[in-house]
């Protein structure tokens, strides 16, 4: 099999010297069968000098059709289509040039018309017929002779993507995986053949093909896959424990065409139990468009992707602004490779700094503001609530104080679902952000009602893949060859990629008036145990045998269970079925800045006691779990 990686593509002029022949010979042949095979009519007529015009005609042809560029190895429809072309174009020239000959120089024709049509005949059915003989062949060599060496796969769906899909590995030469069979809902298509490989009903006979064909492989190759049906199939093949990939959109198909390195493995994204949420609202450019936008938190992975996201739509300039000095320079150095005609400017600093934002606004006067910077790790922020404090809920103000100062447009806070009914001091600073910058759009908007900053909302959950999720961290506990680490075996969360969330938070600017909570319609929560199960067996690897899973008991400040809404909120529809707006009880402006600016006092006098204490009486809904923090709930 390695030989067939070391041969070399054949020059065009051989290939095109071979096609030549075979026209020459086609032309022979039609001068036989039109003259019954005797040879001294064929001589009268000149046979040898007719089919060599014939011959010279079609390479003429061939030098505007290119069809001797096609790698013999790989033909396909395309090739098939140049050939006809240049057998047809070289046919009417013939036919052009016999009546010529015969019109105006009285001359004999140059290929009797029955000779015509027999040689382009025959030409047409030679120059597609060796190409597809070679094409076996290589087929035959690779799957034939190696048969022992490689892997049994099967395509789910027989559709158009599947064969193409078929085809590509087919003819891969470095591709390790012979097709067996094709899978298909359609029960129309059962029994059917597609290249000689048998197409059988749903996941039914999955079972038997894997026992029959040893099958370790299967790829999906169907268009506009329900996500629930997505999951089923998952989810038989890791019950037989067959890998799972997958047919990539046609819209990431290079160059229009598929390759077999494409097809890529099943991504933990695929297993959302839920349809992947897309938003396209032509008012996000109206809104960003030509304007100074500054992202707080850019470097992080939901500021670095809303910064990404945010370039499509033609700002006049991105202030990325974070205190992460070390990833603040790779996203610098990726705007410049990948977005050079965006306009940024990189600003390190701390929102914690009052000093340092009131410059930063002065000198770039921003138009538009995402906050995204934040403290979210639960574990940390239970440990040093004073940082989650200072950052989560003083830098919040800061930003959103100076925003009005400014005149900001539009002030878009990214909120988490830790918020609602917190148990941990992050989830509790969060939501002192949150009621802060509704007070303030309340207050703003019944004193100042000509003009003010609008404060939006949004609020979603973990984000699959972002800084400190659990998705990265059970992708190196696996590499490391385990054991993953789960706290609790009844452990649920909402999941969302990191392009949703952000795309909540752009569509949010848009929609929103002003004190609005967005939030999304997430589907169904993951369990982390199912999850963890689905990634070991995704990595190849058997639960407890290869990789086995720890439960190490609930942290601090953790739940069981997150929610997108507390027990005192409902929601309101919007124009999208899966975004809606929380109706939150808001609370007076002057008393909740008051008690933010308590914490001034609180910090830096190391009694976290009093901190925490404090942060209870601002938000009444956060009670403690599995915390130290637990002894202030039993007080009150």
């Amino acid at each position: 099999m390695n030989f067939l990686s070391r041969l070399k593509i054949l020059p065009r002029w051989i290939i095109a010297s071979l096609d030549s022949l075979i026209l020459f010979h086609c032309a022979l042949f039609g001068y036989l069968v039109r003259f019954n095979f005797e040879l001294e009519l064929i001589e009268q007529y000149d046979a040898f000098a007719g089919s060599f015009t014939f011959m010279i005609g079609g390479l003429l042809v061939m030098q505007n059709t290119r069809s001797y560029e096609g790698i013999v190895r790989h033909t396909g429809f395309r090739d098939g289509s140049n050939i006809f072309k240049t057998v047809l174009i070289n046919f009417i020239l013939f036919l052009f040039l016999n009546f010529f000959h015969g019109s105006f120089l009285n001359d004999k024709f140059l290929l009797p018309t029955s000779v015509l049509i027999v040689a382009s005949l025959s030409a047409m059915f030679m120059l597609i017929f060796y190409r597809l003989l070679v094409k076996e062949l290589f087929v035959y060599l690779k799957n034939g002779f190696a048969q022992k060496d490689l892997r049994h796969g099967v395509i789910f769906g027989a559709g158009e993507a599947g064969i193409i899909a078929q085809e590509a590995i087919k003819n891969d030469s470095k591709s390790q995986m012979n097709i067996v069979a094709f899978l298909d809902d359609d029960t129309k298509k059962d029994g059917k053949n597609i290249d000689g490989k048998r197409i059988y009903k749903g996941l039914e006979d999955l079972e038997k093909l894997v026992k029959q064909f040893n099958i370790t492989e299967l790829i999906i190759a169907v268009r506009d896959l329900s996500v629930h049906r997505k999951n089923e199939i998952i989810d038989e093949c890791l019950r037989l424990n067959v890998s799972v990939s997958m047919v990539p959109p046609v819209d990431q198909w290079i160059n229009g065409g598929l390759t077999a390195g494409a097809i890529r493995e099943i991504k933990i994204e695929d297993l959302l139990s839920r349809e992947q949420i897309i938003l396209d609202n032509p008012r996000i450019e109206q809104d960003l468009k030509g304007k100074v936008v500054m992202v707080s938190g850019a470097a992080g992975s939901i500021g670095s992707e809303l910064c990404r996201q945010i370039s499509y739509y033609h700002p006049k300039l991105i202030v990325m602004l974070d205190i992460a000095e070390s990833p603040l320079y790779d996203i610098e150095q990726e705007f410049r490779e990948q977005h050079p005609n965006c306009a940024i400017k990189i600003v390190l600093g701390d929102v914690k700094n009052k000093k340092k934002m009131k410059e930063i606004f002065k000198e770039f006067k921003p138009q538009v503001v995402f906050h995204a910077a934040a403290y979210k790790h639960v574990p940390m922020m239970e440990n040093y609530p004073e940082e989650a404090v200072h950052a989560n809920v003083i830098g919040t103000k800061i930003l959103a104080d100076l925003s009005v100062l400014s005149q900001v447009e539009k002030f878009v806070f990214v909120s988490t679902d830790k918020a609602v009914n917190p148990t941990n001091v992050m989830g509790a600073s969060k939501r002192a952000a949150e009621m802060y910058v509704q007070a303030l759009n309340e207050y703003l908007e019944a004193n100042h009602k000509k003009y003010h900053t609008r404060f939006i909302t949004t609020r979603f959950g973990n984000v699959l893949g972002s800084n400190g999720s659990v998705i990265p961290l059970f992708k190196k506990q696996i590499l490391n060859g385990g054991p993953i680490s789960v706290t609790h075996p009844d452990i649920t969360r909402y999941f969302m990629t990191i392009p949703e969330a952000c795309q909540l938070v752009l569509e949010a600017g848009v929609m929103g008036e002003g004190g609005e909570i967005f939030v999304f319609d997430m589907g169904e929560p993951l369990k982390i145990l199912d999850l963890a199960k689905k990634m070991i067996q995704l990595s190849g690897k058997k639960v407890d045998v290869d990789i086995k899973i720890q439960f190490t008991g609930l942290r601090e400040g953790e739940k069981l269970y997150e929610e997108l809404l507390n027990d005192f909120e409902t929601v309101k529809i919007t124009h999208h079925p899966k975004i809606k707006i929380a109706q939150v009880q808001t609370s007076s402006y002057h008393r909740i800045d008051g008690q933010i600016e308590f914490f001034h006092e609180l910090i830096g006098k190391n009694n976290e006691t009093d901190l925490v204490r404090h942060l209870k009486s601002l938000v009444p809904e956060y009670i403690s779990n599995s915390s130290r923090f637990e002894v202030l709930d039993r007080m009150n």
